[in-house]
């Protein structure tokens, strides 16, 4: 089943201390155009992205962006200098004894002392971020291709309708074609018998006409092909593999027989039926531009 190339897809959760929020989105694009939008500090991240993400998108501009916010204080640790510490008691006590003063010194007096506690911002460990990143990408991801797989199924309902209205006009085409050719040999009759005031005419030079018309207007050749590309389209709108670009080339074959049926067509019901179908057309081109 064929897949849009538009969608969009958002996941959070909250993993070792880090709110990471990934959100990515596409439009049409004839290739895999991919970008990323990361924190400061982070952009090592960006090709393993692209390496993600890529695997699993073959076309479209693919925006990913990510979002990575650390709980107060998750990212510090607090150090002791304990050579501050201890110059600090030696000092102490070496007043305690000069004065004879009484040794009080307790954990929480040496606390309130300066630069005896320093706080360390600890160093990011990127696998572990990476881990946790492509954790919630992949989240992102699975609901972005969930997307653009419904986006596809209406673009595929579209594709055949319309497809079934071309097969109609074919059809139509196929049963006037034959009446037009008979219509000619008629009318080419009624002419010459005019023309002459004879009723006599050369049957056999009216019917050689005929022919000659009739193989110049003949459009035999042009709705077999027709037909034909209709079923490969079809096959193609039910497989698994992208095939956006294979549409877009048998559109334009589409296109090509009906300019062809247009062109040798000498009847204005035909062409009518010619202007419905390159309507038709025109509107499934616009559509599988939105295709993988």
């Amino acid at each position: 089943m064929i897949n849009s190339m538009t969608g969009f897809g958002r996941e959070r959760k909250i993993l070792n201390n880090r709110e990471i929020i990934v959100e990515v989105r596409s439009v049409n694009n004839r290739f895999c155009e991919f970008s990323a939008r990361t924190p400061r500090n982070y952009g090592y991240l960006d090709e393993r992205l692209k390496a993600l993400f890529k695997s699993q998108i073959t076309r479209g501009k693919v925006e990913v962006s990510v979002s990575i916010y650390k709980q107060e204080g998750a990212d510090a640790e607090i150090a002791i200098n304990k050579t501050i510490a201890e110059g600090y008691i030696k000092a102490l006590r070496s007043v305690k004894d000069e004065f004879a003063l009484a040794d009080d010194l307790s954990l929480s007096s040496i606390m309130r002392l300066p630069d005896v506690f320093t706080v360390v911002k600890t160093e990011d460990d990127e696998e572990e971020i990476w881990r946790d990143v492509s954790e919630v990408a992949n989240g992102a991801l699975a609901l972005f291709l969930e997307m653009r797989k419904t986006e596809g199924a209406k673009l595929y309902d579209d594709v055949l309708s319309r497809l079934a209205a071309i097969e109609d006009n074919v059809a139509k085409i196929e049963d006037r074609s034959p009446k037009v050719n008979d219509e000619y040999r008629d009318r080419l009759f009624a002419k010459l018998q005019e023309v002459l005031q004879d009723t006599n005419i050369d049957e056999q030079r009216v019917l050689t006409e005929a022919a000659i018309f009739a193989d110049k207007t003949a459009v035999d050749e042009e709705t077999v092909r027709l037909r034909s590309h209709i079923a490969q389209f079809r096959g193609l709108l039910e497989a698994k593999e992208p095939v956006g670009r294979k549409l877009d080339f048998l559109v334009q074959e589409l296109n090509r027989e009906v300019n062809t049926i247009g062109s040798k067509c000498q009847d204005i019901t035909i062409t009518k039926m010619v202007v419905d179908m390159k309507a038709e057309i025109e509107k499934i081109r616009e559509q599988i531009q939105n295709i993988e």
